[in-house]
């Protein structure tokens, strides 16, 4: 899939180039701004180190990695206010920090203690999806419901909310993903459709999938779409900020597809070098989103030393807490899986969870009083 007609702001070297739109979005960015997006992206490329260690350790059932995705998930997460609402796929670890999840939680959903491992309301950040582009339509729901409680088009900044989907490439094939664009442009509605095209569908490349950019789908179904450069943080950032002004002011939904690469594996039970070259993956090597922002800021004279070294004990102070919280986890009682499938209760998952109970009670040594694990247990 080529990389041409890409919104871009900085080149793969870190040099910054004009471009007569999306200049405009960043130009208030000041370098302690873009300080805090090279931050971001460092201390989320820790957590995945960490994590993928974790893993290959025994301590996580899997990890989704979001190596080399770094540029397109900072970027276009700083683009958010605090009303907005983000629905996650699986990999959107850098969206997650930046709405303010601490990363040790993301984990308790892979150490597989928790079905999520936060509040969603209280950062404007769903749980993370599994399921291939569903989520696509629950965002579509929720930013209709955002626009029928009137918090859209009011003029307000600090009232009107937008909506964010993030999914990959493999998810446009899925058929919620063309679903969801038929009611967000039937709808007028509020939500970013964000497509991190990381060119691979677990093995399968986006060439198998798509005769065409991604992005040229969405106006058939007359919703605008923009192509961005994923690895440059700057033009996620504006296309971004372009997309969400558009969802709040009443404009309608926007279709952004983020052009960058899957450094990592699907997920820590797949192998990439099973269907992809060494060669591929250093020409996107040298395409590193964090390499080039240090370039730029090293450039213009912003990187001092003194944060590059408190960044560095930062992340290392990150991973000792990441590496600790995983390992100190608990084991929840298996019944606590029906707390959280309603925020009231309701009267089939109470049914549900007595059936459960009395069935795990079978399992109680009467001898000896305690429960035992047998076969068929959960435990």
């Amino acid at each position: 899939m080529s990389d041409e007609d890409l919104v871009q702001l900085l080149t793969p070297a870190g040099e910054r180039v004009a471009h007569p739109v999306y200049d405009a979005f960043v130009e208030d960015l000041t370098d302690d701004d873009l300080r805090g997006m090279y931050r971001d992206m460092v201390l989320v490329r820790r957590f995945d180190t960490e994590a993928t260690a974790l893993q290959r350790q025994g301590e996580l059932a899997l990890f989704a990695q979001a190596l080399g995705q770094e540029a397109a998930q900072i970027g276009s997460g700083r683009a958010l206010k605090t009303q907005d609402h983000v629905f996650p796929s699986y990999r959107e670890h850098g969206v997650a920090h930046v709405r303010g999840v601490d990363l040790a939680d993301v984990l308790r959903l892979f150490r597989g203690v928790d079905h999520g491992g936060w509040d969603p309301v209280a950062h404007g950040f769903h749980l993370y999806t599994l399921v291939i582009g569903s989520h696509a339509l629950h965002a579509t729901g929720y930013a209709m419901g955002v626009q029928r409680d009137g918090l859209v088009g009011t003029g307000d900044d600090e009232r009107d909310a937008a909506v964010v989907a993030y999914f990959g490439d493999g998810a446009t094939s899925q058929g919620d993903v063309n679903e969801a664009l038929v009611f967000a442009a039937v709808n007028q509605a509020p939500v970013v459709l964000f497509c991190q095209n990381n060119q691979w569908a677990i093995s399968e490349p986006t060439t198998l999938q798509a005769r065409a950019p991604l992005a040229a789908r969405a106006p058939g179904f007359g919703v605008p779409s923009v192509r961005v450069d994923g690895n440059d943080v700057l033009a996620s950032y504006a296309v971004t900020q372009e997309a969400l002004q558009r969802a709040r002011s009443g404009g309608g939904p926007t279709f952004v597809e983020a052009f960058t690469y899957r450094m990592g594996a699907h997920t820590t039970s797949d192998d990439p070098s099973r269907y992809r070259s060494s060669e591929q993956e250093e020409h996107w090597r040298r395409r590193d989103p964090i390499d080039r922002l240090r370039a730029y800021l090293t450039a213009r004279g912003a990187l001092p030393q003194t944060f590059v070294d408190e960044l560095a004990a930062e992340a290392d102070a990150l991973g000792e807490r990441i590496r600790t919280t995983v390992r100190a986890m608990g084991h929840p009682s298996p019944a606590s899986m029906f707390d959280h499938v309603y925020a009231t209760r309701h009267s089939g998952v109470e049914a549900d969870r007595a059936w459960f109970e009395r069935y795990e009670s079978s399992f109680l040594d009467h001898e000896h009083g305690q429960q035992q694990p047998r076969e068929g247990s959960h435990r």
